[in-house]
């Protein structure tokens, strides 16, 4: 009896929702974390690029490499596990092994990336980090560690996943480059549990980075919109009266109208990227369950703190940008008008 015919991509998307599946770890490990993108067009560009760089490193292992056109690779690589993903903008790296450095943060911990390994990198380093996972013993030690490790005044810290874990964070960059996070896991935790609390951090911290960039454009362009959005007054005003003439009305509103609508072009994929990187942020702290520990701000709180206002600075350049853009419109179309009765 013949059967019915399978859409060319059914096995294809369905083993998508499987193919980055959360790594297990245990306690007490090590990740080092590593987070690549082009400065420029980084969603257009040449991804064979980052294949190959993935390769160079796989081949300081003997590691196999992954299948032509892969967008993520799970392996050994010497004594560490790695896991690389491509995503859209960007490529990360994460290589754990078991057991601990005597130091805590050790640089030496990220010399699973080698020096000139780092310094061929298609792209720009938009975050590193050093995870240090341990078991938990008991609530004075992991407060007194706490506040060895970490900023006091930015540091935020949770019970997460029901009491599976301990994190703590300050979102400080140290002296040798990375963010630091600490991870306190209860003896029932299991190595998948431990491997989804690690994969949280990394992607909370990843597209934190990500999103200020539009934060960092909307501070580019504030002194400029300030300035347009004051000759497009002056200019509106001015059509009111006959002191101008049209011709010489129409060359400024024709200068201010491109210069808008270039704006508008080139910061349109960013703001809207930003949005889209601010959703994630706030759903992957949320899936953690925080609760409070010791009295400390939560990360939920340090992002309402310090992270929110600069994704609201970024909504309102938007706004802003667009309401501009919209208003030299309606001049032109005031201006045609008046045009037509003289």
């Amino acid at each position: 009896m013949p059967q019915i015919e399978d859409h060319p991509l059914r096995y294809r998307l369905a083993n998508e929702l499987h193919a980055r599946p959360f790594p297990s770890m245990r306690a007490p490990s090590t990740a080092a974390y590593l987070a690549i993108k082009r400065p420029e067009g980084a969603a257009a560009r040449d991804r064979a690029a980052d294949m190959e760089h993935l390769i160079a490193l796989l081949d300081r292992h003997g590691a196999p490499h992954p299948q032509p056109g892969a967008t993520h690779y799970f392996g050994r690589i010497g004594r560490h596990t790695l896991k690389w993903e491509s995503h859209t903008e960007f490529v990360t790296y994460t290589a754990y092994t078991d057991g601990l450095s005597s130091r805590p943060f050790d640089p030496a911990d990220f010399e699973v990336f080698p020096e000139h390994w780092l310094a061929e990198a298609p792209g720009v380093r938009i975050t590193s980090a050093l995870i240090r996972i341990t078991p938990w013993k008991d609530t004075d030690t992991t407060r007194d560690r706490i506040a060895e490790w970490f900023v006091a005044e930015s540091v935020a810290v949770a019970r997460v996943l029901d009491d599976a874990a301990v994190v703590a964070g300050d979102f400080r960059i140290d002296p040798a480059g990375h963010l630091r996070f600490a991870v306190t896991v209860a003896p029932d935790t299991g190595e998948r549990r431990i491997g989804r609390v690690v994969q949280r951090l990394c992607e909370i911290e990843t597209y934190k980075s990500m999103s200020m960039l539009g934060f960092s454009r909307a501070r580019e362009m504030s002194p400029r919109m300030g300035e347009l959005d004051a000759q497009l007054s002056g200019m509106i005003g001015d059509m009111t009266g006959e002191a101008t003439r049209a011709e010489d009305t129409l060359k400024s509103l024709l200068s201010i109208s491109a210069e808008l609508e270039s704006m508008v072009a080139q910061s349109s994929y960013r703001f809207g990227a930003t949005e889209a990187y601010k959703s994630i942020v706030q759903q992957r702290i949320e899936v953690l369950r925080e609760q409070r520990f010791q009295g400390r701000q939560t990360f939920s709180e340090f992002m309402m703190r310090r992270y929110d206002p600069a994704m609201r600075t970024v909504q309102s350049s938007r706004e802003r940008l667009n309401a501009m853009a919209d208003r030299a419109m309606r001049a032109g179309e005031l201006l045609r008008t008046r045009v037509d009765v003289e």
